[in-house]
């Protein structure tokens, strides 16, 4: 777990974001507060979602200690400076997306474009080190279906509903648990050196 500032109209925002071992990014969300409410809704809304972690990992911001005694009791909390370094560097793609755009307009805006291209961004680039060219090649080819057959589940679902995106986070969801089985039987089929 890791806050980044990001500016929007001369305000500071806080950019909350939480990953799993593996570095695919599991929730993210824009508040105006660093403190340890802030980190409670969070966490608690990141609890929600997928469940109970093992181990939470964040730097030393004394606001992590008390949500994370409350809601996950039994959870191991590490902060220290060096492991937080893989979610230090998922914010690099955030700076990217930021920049590109011409910053975000606001915490709306920023809040559904970064969830959005972060869990697009975990269909499209599976994590290459792991895999052989052959099972790199199958990711990719699966991904272009599954984004194939959810841009045709969308288009369906528009002409239903009048809004798209509240149609859209379980469907996200979905399309992230198939995408990391498939993962994972790509790493079963991965000769062991």
């Amino acid at each position: 777990m890791d806050e980044a500032v990001i500016t929007m109209g001369g305000r500071k925002l806080r950019l909350w974001r939480a990953i799993d071992a593996d570095g695919d990014v599991l929730d993210i969300r824009v508040q105006a507060r660093r403190n340890a409410n802030a980190a409670k809704r969070f966490l608690s809304r990141l609890v929600r979602q997928s469940g109970l972690p093992r181990v939470v990992v964040t730097d030393k911001l004394g606001s992590y200690v008390t949500p994370i005694r409350t809601i996950a009791p039994d959870t191991d909390h590490r902060a220290h400076k060096g492991l937080n370094n893989r979610i230090t560097y998922s914010h690099r793609q955030t700076r990217k997306r930021e920049k590109i755009m011409g910053r975000f307009k606001s915490s709306r805006q920023a809040q559904r474009s970064l969830s959005a291209h972060d869990q697009i961004n975990t269909i499209f680039r599976p994590r290459r080190y792991t895999l052989t060219a052959v099972s790199f090649r199958h990711a990719r080819a699966d991904a272009f279906s599954l984004w194939a057959d959810y841009t045709s589940e969308m288009t369906a679902s528009s002409s239903r509903h009048c809004s798209i995106y509240n149609q859209r986070q379980p469907t996200w969801h979905c399309l992230l648990r198939l995408q990391r089985r498939r993962n994972a039987q790509y790493d079963q089929d991965r000769p062991h050196t």
